[in-house]
């Protein structure tokens, strides 16, 4: 099966969206096994598996992110959309657009301290 989802406009930054992803997807109760790939057709966000419970997680993430891809590097040249576009363009391509989780038992197998994160 195959379905496309709508997530809610966010802010930069690093969001877990595992419930609102799941929420969309009734369907995955009724299965026993199976994967369930999501992946985001936007060329300057990125999804990823990661830690679900601290919020300094996400702020870290942020951080090195922003550092290792800052907004103040001269050399950009894709420059017509902001000054944001092309770091999140590299940010995206670093991350990768998707992510591929098992089903087990009518759920998504994550770990205990798994979710999904939409990179934007």
């Amino acid at each position: 099966m195959q379905r496309d989802i709508t997530l809610r406009s966010r802010p930069r930054g690093f969001h877990l969206v595992t419930r609102e992803v799941l929420g969309e997807l009734p369907e995955v109760a009724r299965l026993r096994v199976g994967l369930l790939h999501v992946h985001i057709q936007h060329t300057s966000a990125a999804l990823t598996l990661n830690e679900n419970a601290s919020p300094e997680v996400r702020r870290d993430f942020q951080t090195w992110f922003d550092a290792a891809v800052p907004e103040s590097f001269g050399g950009w040249t894709h420059t017509l959309e902001g000054s944001d576009d092309m770091p999140a363009h590299i940010k995206a391509s670093l991350l990768g657009p998707s992510v591929t989780v098992p089903v087990r038992d009518g759920q998504a197998h994550l770990g205990t301290w798994q979710g999904i994160y939409l990179c934007e």
